[in-house]
């Protein structure tokens, strides 16, 4: 969310979302969608965003090359249920970790929880969360 709160955003988050910028392509689980949209309401809830607020950020997101990981849903109910269990993580944490595994590409995150899990499985991060 450092991509539309500013008061989040740190240089390793701004390097991302300049390679994003210019074209960098993303993949993101299946439910991001929903994570992204249940974040701003909570935000808009806190009066951090207005609606305003809210349909500018979706309209930026909708402009980069995010595509969506079409075996997340088949592999919810196996794969990522095993490695939420062994990395007492939540399956919806589960997700990226096994988008990451799967498709060999790096997390860009700042859940420590989460950047842990990813290391010990063998995969790679983009950002050093604090």
């Amino acid at each position: 969310m450092p991509w539309i709160f500013a008061s989040e955003a740190t240089v390793e988050t701004d390097r991302v979302l300049d390679a994003v910028t210019n074209g960098a392509k993303v993949w993101v689980p299946a439910l991001w969608h929903m994570e992204v949209a249940n974040v701003l309401l909570g935000a808009k809830r806190r009066n951090r965003i207005d609606q305003a607020g809210i349909e500018q950020s979706i309209a930026r997101l909708a402009v980069y090359d995010i595509e969506v990981d079409g075996e997340t849903i088949s592999a919810a109910w196996s794969r990522t249920l095993g490695l939420a269990d062994l990395y007492q993580l939540t399956e919806y944490d589960a997700v990226y970790l096994e988008l990451v595994l799967r498709k060999g590409v790096p997390l860009a995150s700042l859940d420590r929880e989460l950047c842990a899990a990813v290391a010990k499985a063998g995969g790679s991060l983009l950002l050093n969360p604090k």
